[in-house]
């Protein structure tokens, strides 16, 4: 849950439907002449600030017009894209070298050279760059040229996910370099190495890629790719029963309508999850007494079954029960009783209207959620109905990131994160209490220090077993004092026109629709 990946892909939500439609989206997938599908027109959520790796789109990979150094396969193994080979890892696994991949050039004609990966990190680590992430790549000692081929990453310590680190997208010095990188026009003229050109971003409507007939992996059989950009569930749903889409996605109570012929439904398991912020600047949820009975009020099984009809799981913390890295012993019960002794030996007693009073402060706090997101929505009034069971108001708002942001230091939010890659990618930007106020990072300003000494080792270390133990103290620790409450882990549902045959989909991390799903391959697609 770093800076803005909490609302998905570096993405600002945008209140807007497509009022017009291309050519593409008026006659979905179909090519010239009726023949085979060479286009295809999908709806998601959320619209990027920027196409600019350089500002943080497409970080965590499937980018699309871009290319990192290394690349994920459908089961998330790390495999060579612009590099030839995986890194040679050396020094105590403080120095990674690169062989790069030949011939490759820029969309262009430009060639790839190790040039553009120093570049590309440089520009990120420069403390003049506005790329909210830049704190994932703190390991980086230096980043060298040692020939045109070859690119040597030192290290500060032996980060052990660094690999994971270099898909990252990398960018051309000839196109970006020369321009204010903050406010140069490479964000929405970008030129990248990838399967895909933009040829069209209509802000607020559609981003229409078209294939790149000299891409090094070889030209994609999709020669037009429209994403379109749909807040709203609703009208997604709509459009694609329509026929304006090709595929969507949906949360459950929509997706299960597509059921039938015509159209297949992908389910993707993911690290995301769907948590409430308790920020400490609020004299209700800054009580830990509060923040631990709402732990254990929450219904979570109820929302799994009610809200996401079984697609997805509990959550107690950010790591899911099935991954190797979730700590044992940290589930919670729910256990409404309990919840409310814990307010009542914390002089939370119940007022005339039920609602808990502490030395003249009622048990009261405002809770947003992203207008137009149904799940958020679904997820926020279950979490009110709840807490009002054990005498606690929670106030249910709706409004844009734009509004919500400036409260997030005092009102709770109905937030999201999550990474299936590693544990520090996302628990330390959520987590780490220096990054409190830091744009979306640290959205509950929580702070322990016994977490930040957690996170650092987690980091820092190259010993699993030390790894291991560290992000055990940091779930153990959420126990004891949850600054946010985790309600469930969601799979994602896309809904896709069965023309385009059998497809695929990954382990995804929060971040999902713009270049996940079942298009996360979408250059692969042989319709």
């Amino acid at each position: 849950m770093r800076a803005r990946s909490i609302r998905g892909t570096g993405a600002l939500a945008t209140a807007v439907t497509l009022a017009t439609v291309s050519a593409a989206c008026s006659a979905p997938g179909g090519g010239e002449g009726g023949g085979a599908a060479t286009s295809a027109v999908v709806g998601i959520a959320y619209e990027p600030d920027t196409l600019s790796p350089l500002l943080g789109f497409g970080k965590d990979g499937n980018s699309k017009i871009f290319d990192g150094l290394l690349t994920h396969d459908a089961d998330l193994k790390l495999k060579p894209a612009l590099a030839a080979a995986l890194p040679e890892v050396t020094d105590g696994g403080r120095t990674y070298t690169y062989e790069l991949r030949e011939g490759v050039e820029f969309s262009d004609g430009k060639p790839f050279t190790a040039a553009d990966v120093v570049f590309t990190y440089e520009t990120i680590l420069d403390e003049r760059t506005n790329n909210p992430s830049k704190g994932e790549l703190d390991a980086i000692r230096s980043v060298e040229a040692k020939d045109d081929d070859t690119v040597v990453f030192r290290l500060k310590y032996p980060y052990a996910p660094f690999a994971e680190r270099t898909v990252l997208p990398i960018v051309p010095e000839h196109a970006a370099g020369g321009q204010d990188v903050n406010t140069g026009s490479f964000g929405t003229k970008p030129v990248g190495t990838g399967p895909y050109e933009l040829a069209k971003w209509s802000k607020g409507e559609q981003l229409v890629l078209e294939a790149n007939p000299d891409y090094w992996g070889g030209a994609p059989k999709i020669e037009r790719f429209t994403m379109a950009i749909i807040k709203d569930d609703d009208v997604r749903a709509t459009r694609l029963r329509s026929g304006d889409l090709d595929g969507a996605i949906l949360p459950p109570n929509l997706a299960k309508a597509f059921k039938g012929p015509g159209r297949k439904t992908y389910a993707a398991k993911s690290f995301d999850y769907r948590t409430v912020t308790l920020p400490t600047g609020n004299e209700v949820t800054g009580d830990t007494a509060v923040r631990r009975a709402l732990d254990i009020a929450v219904d979570r099984q109820a929302m799994v079954d009610g809200i996401l009809e079984g697609a997805g799981k509990v959550a107690h913390g950010p790591v899911p029960t099935g991954s190797e890295w979730f700590t044992g012993g940290t589930e919670r019960t729910h256990d409404p009783k309990k919840a409310r002794a814990l307010l009542d030996r914390a002089g939370w007693k119940p007022g005339k209207d039920g609602i808990r009073v502490k030395d003249g402060v009622r048990a009261s706090f405002p809770l947003w959620y992203l207008s137009g997101d149904k799940l958020r929505q679904d997820h926020a009034l279950a979490y009110a109905s709840d807490a009002k069971k054990i005498g606690v108001e929670v106030e249910v708002q709706a409004g844009t990131w734009e509004v919500i942001e400036p409260r997030m230091p005092e009102d709770a939010v109905l937030a999201g994160g999550g990474s299936p890659a590693d544990p520090d990618f996302d628990q330390y930007a959520l987590l780490r209490s220096d990054l409190a106020g830091d744009g979306f990072n640290n959205m509950g300003w929580y702070d322990n220090p016994k977490v930040d000494r957690a996170l650092e080792a987690g980091r820092e270390s190259g010993d699993r077993a030390e790894r291991k133990a560290a992000y055990d103290t940091v779930q153990r620790e959420l126990v004891k004092n949850p600054g946010y409450t985790f309600l469930t882990h969601i799979d994602h549902l896309y809904v896709v026109d069965d023309r385009f045959g059998e497809l695929s989909t990954q382990v995804e991390p929060h971040d999902h629709g713009l270049a996940a799903g079942p298009w996360w391959n979408v250059e692969d697609w042989r319709p």
